[in-house]
């Protein structure tokens, strides 16, 4: 399960802002999260409510995942689509040229001080 290990790296990331910042306590954080990020939300929030209970900083605080749509973009006629949609292969002309412009980044958008 590597969303434990993403959820461990996202806490030591906030406890290092959080220190850099001077804050006490930390009640929301916001993930932004790719369609295709290949992390699973609900796995990433029971990892998160199980981890923060051992941070001080952390404890009790709220994971709110955003997901960020998976779009990818045709070379030969130059338009972007759904990438889950309709996968690898353009739906506008049939090109398997094509490229993920976004969809499987992860972000650390927000932390909510209490």
């Amino acid at each position: 399960m590597h969303e434990l290990g993403i959820v461990f790296h996202i806490i030591k990331t906030v406890e290092r802002v959080g220190e850099e910042n001077g804050l006490s306590a930390v009640s929301k954080v916001t993930l932004e999260l790719g369609e295709v990020s290949g992390a699973i939300p609900r796995e990433l929030i029971d990892c998160w409510n199980w981890a923060v209970r051992k941070s001080e900083l952390l404890k009790g605080a709220e994971l709110v995942i955003e997901t960020i749509p998976a779009v990818t973009l045709c070379e030969s006629c130059s338009q972007t689509y759904e990438t889950v949609r309709y996968g690898r292969i353009c739906p506008n002309c049939g090109s398997d040229l094509t490229y993920l412009v976004q969809g499987n980044e992860m972000n650390l958008k927000e932390i909510q001080a209490c």
